[in-house]
């Protein structure tokens, strides 16, 4: 397709391993939000199945809404429950995928039929693209890179796929030009950098904390409880609030400490807005130089003007964040001192609104700041 809708109504639909109504927000939601805007959006909820009980999917909170379209905020949702889903077994894999991809389920081919544009977000999403070509192949197709695929580890007959047909989606949305290298085709890829709702600033009141200071972690990407444990007590007189990490509380974290479980995505806001320091404790320096720009929480941290504590891979050269070494006490301990009294004031990054966001993926040519090898 073609920026030319072959119906004069734009129906959009969305695949995705996240479900739309989920209290954790990723950036697939807030475009979903966009789109419900502007015509009639539709969410289809994937791999989910009476296996995930076992995976601690943060989606078991919906299981009673499994299999059901529900409209929520606007946008029709559907989780679809099947009895397994493809999981990472040899030498069954690639056939689980395969089956799958057959999208046996009546709402999917609905919904498919009846859009116009469809955004498959990185995952397993892609190995419905020949399903899609089949039953409406006038339908404007976009991929929503969140992530490399060989960063998540997706299943080979995943990344077999996407190599196939990555030349023929009409728009490949990378939210870093670092996924670029990634990318097994450049003629259809488009920059679109993470957005942020800007009214979660009127949101985001009031403060939750008392006196003094404060740092928050919000998150569970490859949490490093050592961080806490060695900066609780060489700083007693931060309070760290760690929110929504999945992991329960270290015993060694200092009495100034507060763990607080998964929480929906508004009533993190406050915590975020009125903390003094944003920290960011990733476990590993084998992360994707991707994660510096697509890092959802480091986004908003810049966006309230926070400095943000993260390991030294990931601070980069932004001038806002403050960059250690995992594990090393005296590295921590520099950054939060750095970032308590930085050695000049650093100017917040303009970032898009979500809204911004959403027209760029949709008609990328009209913004010259999505040229990605510009």
């Amino acid at each position: 397709m073609n920026d030319t809708a072959c119906t004069a109504q734009q129906k959009y639909l969305l695949l995705s391993a996240h479900d739309y109504r989920s209290p954790r927000k990723a950036g697939i939601h807030f475009v979903a939000s966009e789109l419900a805007k502007m015509g009639p959006t539709r969410f289809f909820s994937l791999r989910y199945s009476f296996l995930s009980r076992y995976k601690h999917d943060p989606r078991l909170s919906l299981d009673d809404q499994a299999n059901k379209i529900v409209t929520h905020q606007g946008v029709d949702c559907y989780l679809w429950k099947t009895l397994i889903h493809p999981i990472r077994i040899r030498p069954f894999e690639s056939l689980m995928y395969h089956l799958y991809s057959f999208g046996f389920n009546r709402v999917l081919r609905r919904w498919i039929r009846e859009s116009d544009v469809i955004i498959l977000e990185s995952g397993v999403a892609p190995i419905f693209f020949d399903l899609i070509k089949r039953l409406n192949p006038c339908a404007k197709i976009l991929y929503r890179a969140s992530d490399a695929l060989d960063t998540i580890d997706a299943a080979v007959y995943i990344r077999n796929t996407f190599a196939r047909i990555a030349k023929d989606i009409d728009t490949i949305v990378m939210p870093s030009k670092a996924l670029a290298d990634s990318m097994p085709s450049t003629h259809n890829l488009a920059f679109v950098p993470q957005g942020i709702d800007y009214s979660v600033n009127e949101k985001a009141n009031p403060s939750p904390y008392g006196e003094g200071i404060h740092a928050v972690s919000v998150g569970s990407m490859l949490f490093d409880p050592q961080f806490f444990v060695l900066a609780s007590k060489r700083f007693p007189q931060i309070h760290f609030h760690i929110i929504g990490s999945c992991q329960p509380r270290h015993p060694d974290y200092g009495n100034n400490v507060s763990v607080y479980g998964e929480m929906p995505f508004d009533k993190t806001l406050p915590y975020i807005k009125h903390a003094t320091l944003g920290i960011a404790p990733y476990s590993s320096v084998n992360l994707p130089a991707y994660l510096r720009d697509t890092s959802l929480k480091l986004t908003q941290y810049e966006f309230f003007g926070l400095p943000a504590i993260c390991p030294h891979f990931i601070a980069a050269d932004y001038p806002s964040r403050f960059g250690y070494d995992i594990g090393d006490e005296d590295s921590i301990a520099q950054a939060i001192s750095r970032a308590l009294n930085p050695p000049q004031p650093f100017s917040k990054r303009t970032v898009l609104d979500w809204a911004q966001v959403t027209a760029r993926m949709l008609a990328p040519k009209q913004f010259s700041d999505t040229e990605v090898f510009a």
